[in-house]
C-alpha cells in the first residue's frame, strides 16, 4: 500500500529504539521518558495548505529529513511490518541532522 499526505500532512517512519540487554542477555523494556521528542525519517509530504488568497503555502520539510516530534503526535499507522506517524506540518518539532 502506498501512501500519499494529502495538504500540510506528514509521514513519518519512526527510528527504530536499540534493545538494551543485561549481561545475561534479557531484553530490558524501552525507556521513553516523558517529555522526550521521538526521532524519525520523513518518508512522505503533502503539497502544502492553501492560504487565504488561495496561493499555496509550502512544505519546510523534506522526504529524507530527519525530524523530532512530540511522542503523542499524529496517527500511528502500521504497513508492511514498519510503523509510521502521520501528523500536520506544525506538529513537527524540529528538523535535525
Amino acid at each position: 500500500m502506498t501512501l500519499k499526505p494529502l495538504a500540510d500532512r506528514v509521514l513519518i517512519l519512526a527510528e527504530k529504539e536499540q534493545e538494551e540487554k543485561t549481561a545475561g542477555g534479557l531484553v530490558l523494556a524501552s525507556k521513553n521518558p516523558a517529555g522526550v521528542p521521538l526521532k524519525g525519517t520523513v518518508v512522505a509530504c503533502g503539497e502544502g495548505k492553501f492560504a487565504t488568497d488561495g496561493t499555496r503555502i509550502p512544505m519546510q520539510v523534506k522526504v529524507g529529513d530527519k525530524v523530532l516530534l512530540n511522542p503523542n503526535a499524529g496517527q500511528k499507522l502500521k504497513t508492511n511490518g514498519e510503523e509510521y506517524t502521520l501528523v500536520y506540518e506544525t506538529e513537527i518539532l524540529a528538523i535535525t541532522e
